[in-house]
């Protein structure tokens, strides 16, 4: 089973919970990681917390501020959505088709794996 708030963060969800301005605090800190001069003295990470559902999210993927308010947005309206609606969710239906597709894959993959490794078999029982 996935986590569901870690199914978040996927872009082609429509049916999402709206959002109220009201509902959000906003702030800006200085964000972490590599960066050096350019992170420490900026403070273009955003925190956005949903009050009534506790959920905090914070992005420092840009180095603008506004873009950064943008994305913790859309991080946080899929948060949410996956918090109310549970596995209802178009979020965490897309996860779950994703990682279907995936194992799919890894099947496929292996099973070509395994014919390679027969027809050299084969080859070498004929060169003999």
């Amino acid at each position: 089973s996935v986590p569901l708030l870690q199914a978040a963060r996927k872009r082609n969800s429509l049916n999402l919970l709206e959002l109220s301005e009201a509902e959000l605090e906003e702030q800006f800190v200085r964000g972490d990681g590599p960066g050096g001069q350019a992170t420490n003295k900026t403070n273009n990470c955003v925190v956005l917390k949903h009050v009534p559902s506790g959920i905090v999210v914070k992005c420092h993927q840009t180095r603008s501020a506004e873009k950064n308010r943008k994305i913790a947005r859309e991080i946080l309206q899929e948060k949410v959505d996956l918090f109310y609606k549970g596995e209802d969710s178009d979020v965490f239906k897309e996860k779950k088709a994703l990682e279907k597709q995936k194992q799919e894959k890894k099947r496929r993959a292996k099973e070509n794996l395994e014919r390679k490794k027969l027809f050299k078999e084969m080859q070498q029982l004929d060169k003999e």
